[in-house]
């Protein structure tokens, strides 16, 4: 049983329509669809979510799906070599050489350090800004 036809049962077996799901873990109703007619994935935030709601194991989930889990590992190939492509590399890079040549007095340190700390942390930063600014529309 492939991916999809795993969430859909378990929805059913909750007795839960696409919208409830789709409330409960703050996604549209649309991407519910997409993951159980296998046109998308959730991502590994999401799938903790679900396997926590359905009360089963993330391997429970991912195990049937032979597809997903060459997604997963093609993914992960990505993400190791693509370190000189992400923007923060790029970024941190800028930020450093404006530190290091331009004459900016005490401020040229802190500007050099904020560089270094943008290339090692970009993604991590990015995830922090997102994630604040999903709760702040939470909270309106």
């Amino acid at each position: 049983m492939n991916l999809g036809e795993q969430l859909k049962n378990l929805r059913e077996q909750h007795n839960m329509s696409r919208e409830e799901l789709a409330q409960q873990m703050n996604v549209s109703r649309q991407a519910v669809y997409k993951w159980e007619t296998n046109k998308g994935y959730p991502d590994i935030d999401n799938l903790i979510r679900l396997s926590e709601l359905y009360k089963v194991t993330l391997d429970e989930l991912i195990k049937g799906d032979p597809a997903f889990q060459k997604k997963i590992a093609i993914d992960e190939q990505k993400k190791l070599g693509n370190d000189l492509s992400d923007p923060g590399f790029y970024l941190g890079i800028i930020l450093v050489f404006v530190g290091l040549f331009l004459d900016l007095g005490t401020f040229s340190a802190g500007v050099t350090i904020l560089g270094l700390l943008t290339m090692c942390f970009y993604d991590d930063f990015k995830k922090m800004f997102w994630s604040i600014k999903r709760d702040f529309k939470e909270e309106k």
